[in-house]
């Protein structure tokens, strides 16, 4: 078969090129003229000069641009700790808090009766008041992919439930029908299975979040460290490699564009290092203190809980008294590991006297506990037990009024730090803010410093 031809037929061939070099392809064309002209440009004076001035003039808009961004995510961050996440943090806390002590107060005011005085009830239904809203704000400000929005339908769901269990316990109770304690104790079993670790989790997640943005907001930015390095080593080598051509010591435009970046520098690290600071006392003597109180406080009404229906109970089961010392132990300040030992040595100095004071009233507290255990167990006296316990009279000298004083001492502390980290967090996001404007308009300052000074030399060749 012959072979086909190299032109088709009527096709018109194409132009011999001088010497029968093959064409060039456009893209590697260009290519090659683009290098051709640079390295002609950087043969001469004043083309390494233009040079000189473009690489200067991108590395200092860099740097203001680099440095601006990455402030501006950490001012992000640091609004969010302070508008956002610690307070989402607080009222997981405030409804985990809400919730357990609704339990406590249903079950004094049921061990009372009919003389469950006015301020009892409208404690309890203040926390249900109180747990309800706060849950309900948390739904709205937490996203449909938030790991929250689980602990949060479990918690919407079953707090009217146990609401209408608490209810229905308190009217057969009134009306001396024995069901009624078993109803109790069925609500409580339910708070304490169901709504306290939904609670437990809402707060866990929202102490990860708080913990993200923290990391987030103090993260250093090394990027802008290393291209303000960058920028600075730049610009003193064309000023060295000018005076070393001109025997000129000073260059006003680069002296200038230099100044520029080290003010856009140190700003950079003041900032950086003042949000740190303000940022690690908020948490020091605000968020983590507040955790260990927070810790304490659920400890110290999970106890009450335990202390109350034991009596609810009767005597019938000796798992009421098996909790409670469970979770006293896990509160004795004289255990290193003890949940009011860890909220004493987190408390800012501000905070720790009240906090002193609930671990006083905590132990006289358990003392009163254990007279009355004494009075059930070994004289058989349930009432005079019961009364040494709670009683409608107002007796200070009852279990029930040392875990009132307990109670509001951990409050007024919680109240402090939560005041501690106001103070030290609030402001830091803008400071960041401040600093980021600040570096952008020296980058871009610096850049035309850079320009006006190499333009002058320029205009020498002229």
């Amino acid at each position: 078969m012959a072979p086909e031809p190299l032109v088709k037929p009527g096709a018109t061939p194409p132009a011999p090129r001088p010497g029968g070099a093959p064409a060039k392809r456009p893209s590697v064309a260009v290519a090659t003229g683009v290098r051709a002209r640079l390295a002609q440009a950087t043969r001469t004076p004043p083309g390494r000069l233009r040079l000189a001035g473009v690489m200067l003039a991108v590395l200092t808009v860099a740097f203001g641009g680099l440095t601006a961004w990455q402030l501006e995510t950490r001012a992000q961050a640091a609004d969010r700790v302070v508008s956002d996440s610690q307070p989402l943090s607080r009222d997981a806390a405030e409804i985990h808090r809400s919730l357990a002590d609704a339990a406590t107060t249903a079950a004094s005011g049921f061990l009372l009766a009919d003389a469950e005085p006015d301020e009892l009830r409208n404690r309890y239904e203040q926390d249900i008041a109180t747990a309800a809203k706060l849950i309900a704000q948390a739904a709205a400000r937490t996203t449909a992919t938030s790991p929250a929005q689980d602990s949060l339908a479990r918690l919407n769901q079953q707090l009217p439930v146990y609401a209408g269990l608490v209810e229905t316990a308190r009217a057969d109770n009134r009306q001396g029908i024995p069901l009624g304690g078993a109803y109790l104790r069925y609500a409580s079993e339910q708070m304490q299975t169901v709504l306290l670790p939904a609670a437990a989790e809402l707060a866990a997640a929202e102490n990860a979040a708080l913990a993200a943005d923290y990391s987030e907001a103090q993260a250093p930015p090394w990027a802008a460290y290393g291209l303000a390095l960058v920028t600075l080593a730049a610009l003193a080598r064309v000023q060295v490699r000018l005076y070393r051509r001109t025997n000129r010591v000073f260059n006003i435009g680069l002296l200038g564009a230099t100044a520029a970046v080290l003010a856009g520098t140190l700003w950079l690290l003041a900032a950086a290092l003042a949000t740190t600071m303000a940022l690690y006392r908020s948490a020091d003597e605000g968020a983590n203190a507040l955790r260990a109180l927070n810790s304490a406080r659920a400890g110290v009404l999970t106890a009450r809980l335990a202390e109350d229906l034991h009596f609810v109970a009767r005597g019938s089961t000796a798992k009421y008294a098996d909790q409670w010392t469970r979770v006293v132990k896990g509160l004795n300040a004289d255990r290193a590991t003890g949940s009011l030992t860890s909220a004493l040595s987190e408390a800012p100095a501000a905070a720790a006297p009240s906090v002193r004071e609930a671990d006083q009233q905590f132990r006289q507290w358990t003392k009163r506990h254990d007279d009355a255990r004494k009075l059930e167990v070994d004289d058989a006296d349930y009432q005079g037990a019961l009364d040494t316990t709670v009683t409608a009279k107002g007796d200070a000298n009852t279990a029930d009024a040392y875990f009132n004083a307990t109670d509001k001492a951990l409050a007024q502390a919680a109240d402090i730090e939560q005041d501690r980290f106001r103070q030290a967090a609030e402001g830091t996001g803008g400071n960041l803010r401040t600093a980021a404007v600040a570096t952008a308009l020296l980058g871009l300052a610096a850049a035309a410093a850079a320009l006006r000074g190499l333009g002058r030399r320029l205009a020498e060749y002229r």
